[in-house]
């Protein structure tokens, strides 16, 4: 299920009590700010406050992140207190699982504070990575790609971010990619074909958006 109260960007599922949550790109403000590109530095606040409203809405016990969970290795240093008291605080209340990303481990792992980190881990038979791998046929969790939806809809382009859903090529349950959670992440199309390459083999691929209690699913690829 999509947990709309992080705005469509997390996953709850419910028969672990988990939420799920991708590149959350934390202190990505402060460290654009270190080279003179000055932005609010707020934006770990903002990201941890979306994760913290999907745990109040859906009761989650567990959180496990799919990587990129600070833009740099040095972000944990940069938290200002409240973002890292927020931290703190869902670390401590939560069974809390850091699954390392590219950007975590571009200069070794990131001293991300409280939880467990892992470079991946397979749950009830679902694997949770950062990146999904190209022919795997298990049923996969994933994120990296940031993917985000465009439509045009009486004259005006929409943009939401998006999972993305791939059925078929022999993986029971299908693989998804996640939509970024942190505030300053941007995105890259759902269709964008490093996307399609990542999920292969697939019979269908589609980008899932909630909308009004519902899921709202977009054909992206369909095999030939």
């Amino acid at each position: 299920m999509i947990a709309d109260a992080s705005g469509g960007r997390a996953l709850y599922w419910e028969r672990e009590n988990a939420l799920i949550v991708a590149d959350l790109h934390l202190e990505k403000a402060s460290f654009y700010a270190q080279a003179g590109q000055m932005l609010p530095p707020y934006d770990s606040r903002e990201t941890l406050e979306r994760v913290a409203c999907a745990v109040r809405a859906t009761g989650a016990r567990r959180v496990f992140t799919l990587g990129d969970n600070f833009h740099d290795t040095a972000g944990p240093q940069r938290l200002e207190p409240h973002a890292r008291g927020m931290l703190d605080a869902l670390t401590r209340a939560l069974d809390w699982v850091w699954v390392t990303g590219n950007h975590d481990e571009k200069h070794g792992e990131a001293a991300a504070p409280g939880g467990t980190q892992l470079a991946e881990l397979e749950i009830a038979g679902i694997v949770l990575r950062h990146m999904a791998r190209p022919g795997e046929r298990r049923p996969e969790l994933s994120g990296h790609f940031h993917p985000r939806l465009q439509l045009s809809l009486r004259g005006r382009r929409i943009v939401r971010p998006c999972a993305v859903v791939a059925q078929g090529g022999g993986s029971t349950g299908g693989r998804m990619v996640l939509p970024a959670c942190g505030a300053l992440t941007g995105g890259m199309d759902a269709g964008d074909p490093a996307i399609v390459k990542a999920l292969q083999p697939a019979s269908t691929i589609e980008a899932a958006v909630p909308a009004a209690g519902r899921l709202l699913r977009f054909p992206l690829w369909k095999a030939a």
